[in-house]
């Protein structure tokens, strides 16, 4: 009886041994963990997937840093300008999905994607509209820059002096943020009805959406969830000089596919950069417990397209490429002077840092990351950081430009960030500790063969020690003589 129990112990461990061996190989209760997330991360009607990806509960805010220009006078005597950081004002951003419609057989969905913008004066620094700021006057530097060497020098002249409009200008933050009446350009409208009489640069976007965008549901293919196909009724874009920098690739950036491997590449749409962007692996972090990926745009986003011909395309026109961590975006921007970079030039070439007094570039305070959880895709952490410079020279046809040098100004730099609130934190640790705990049973089963397959060992040795003093004592002598 006690041999048989001991077979049955041993049997038990290579069992449960063999069983979460095999288990672990062939991957089974992964693939069905998997599996379940394929399924469920797919966009249709009555799905919490759904309900999530269209009003995303964690809160999204943006952050505005103004450079304000302390020595203008001496800028148009030719000497490097200086400036001063002030911010952050600070903005919660609702974005929710609107017009939201399943098409195709629930393989397509299209929404609209407006935004609102309500300031938050207990993360800011002061009162936006009372700061008054001084940087580059964009409407005028932009139409000094369109008459310059055409007959239409003469009148704009003129409006420059009877509105005694100059490269620089003061109101205040709000003001630059979300638009204000500009004489100068109302006089323009009387004449061009196209031209807008106010200006500010997010004027309009307040409370305003970019356009329809067409994504897929992630129906027929998980990677697809959420990827853009179509924006505004295009497939491409049209600003751009190749085939592939035209590409709508990726999804808005606010949702991914499940099961983020480390080795591939994340791509995103940013109608506010107008083009495509991606980001690759940097390092494994933790945002509140919870085990992420974290993806930055690498250096080669930023080169130079004279170096990095992969960049070419976003030289316009063509061949005309700027120095790197530069993007030139007026051809989309109603040929305003307006081009993007990193904060503080980032990334980009030093010459642009030295050619302002104070640009003080960092990784933790400048650098666009995002933070994802790669078994759900979901979205715990991001920071979108962008700055908005104006092209300015010295123009001889206009007076008001006096010397300056040709440069990048910087007049603003804005962080758009969000970070998973505590509610959706702890659901999402309940989630993947049930699935880990699932996926887990092999490692369990193996570790129990292991137990077992000790207890074996142990019963066995006992056994093996009993028989062998039992065998001695049957050789031992019947009389024993000291």
């Amino acid at each position: 009886m006690k041999r048989l129990g001991l077979c049955a112990v041993g049997g038990l461990a290579v069992a449960l041994m063999v069983a979460g061996i095999s288990l672990m190989v062939v991957r089974a209760f992964q693939n069905i963990v998997d599996g379940e997330l394929k399924e469920e991360m797919v966009l249709k009607n009555g799905s919490d997937t759904l309900k999530l990806w269209e009003d995303p509960p964690p809160p999204v805010y943006l952050q505005f840093y103004i450079f304000n220009v302390t020595n203008p006078l001496e800028v148009l005597d030719g000497e490097t300008p200086r400036v001063t950081e002030i911010g952050p004002y600070t903005y919660r951003e609702d974005r929710p999905k609107v017009n939201v419609h399943i098409l195709e057989n629930g393989t397509k969905v299209s929404f609209f994607n407006p935004r609102t913008f309500y300031f938050v004066p207990e993360k800011s620094v002061g009162n936006p509209e009372v700061d008054l700021i001084r940087t580059v006057n964009v409407p005028a530097v932009m139409a000094m820059e369109m008459a310059s060497s055409t007959a239409l020098h003469i009148p704009v002249e003129f409006l420059l002096l009877l509105y005694k409009e100059e490269v620089f200008s003061i109101h205040t933050v709000h003001e630059w943020l979300w638009g204000y009446e500009d004489k100068f350009l109302h006089t323009l409208h009387k004449v061009n009805p196209k031209v807008d009489p106010r200006f500010g640069f997010f004027y309009k976007m307040n409370g305003t959406d970019d356009g329809e965008y067409i994504v897929l549901s992630g129906e027929k293919n998980y990677k697809d969830f959420t990827r853009i196909v179509r924006w505004k009724g295009q497939e491409k874009l049209k600003w751009w000089t190749t085939p592939e920098s035209n590409m709508i690739n990726g999804t808005d950036g606010t949702s991914f596919h499940p099961l983020i491997d480390p080795e591939e590449t994340i791509y995103i749409f940013a109608s506010d950069f107008c083009r495509s962007l991606y980001l690759t692996f940097e390092k494994y972090v933790a945002v509140k417990g919870i085990p992420a990926y974290r993806f930055v745009p690498p250096a080669s986003l930023y080169i130079s397209g004279s170096i990095n011909k992969d960049n070419a395309g976003f030289c316009v026109p063509p061949g005309h490429c700027t120095g790197t961590g530069i993007m030139n975006i007026s051809v989309c921007m109603e040929g305003a002077p307006i081009l993007l970079s990193p904060p503080h030039f980032y990334q980009s070439d030093e010459v642009y840092v030295k050619s302002i007094e104070g640009m003080h570039p960092k990784k933790e305070d400048h650098e666009t990351f995002l933070d994802i959880n790669p078994t759900t895709g979901f979205l715990l952490r991001a920071c979108k950081r962008l700055q908005i410079n104006v092209f300015v020279q010295s123009l001889p046809d206009f007076f008001q430009t006096g010397n300056i040098r040709t440069l990048l100004f910087p007049v603003l730099h804005f962080n758009e960030s969000v970070l998973v609130d505590e509610d959706s934190a702890e659901k999402l640790k309940i989630v993947l500790f049930e699935s880990s705990m699932f996926t887990s049973i092999p490692y369990i089963l193996m570790g129990l063969g292991v137990v077992f397959g000790i207890v074996f060992v142990v019963l066995a040795r006992k056994t093996f020690r009993r028989k062998e003093e039992g065998l001695e004592e049957e050789r031992a002598p019947l009389i024993r003589t000291s």
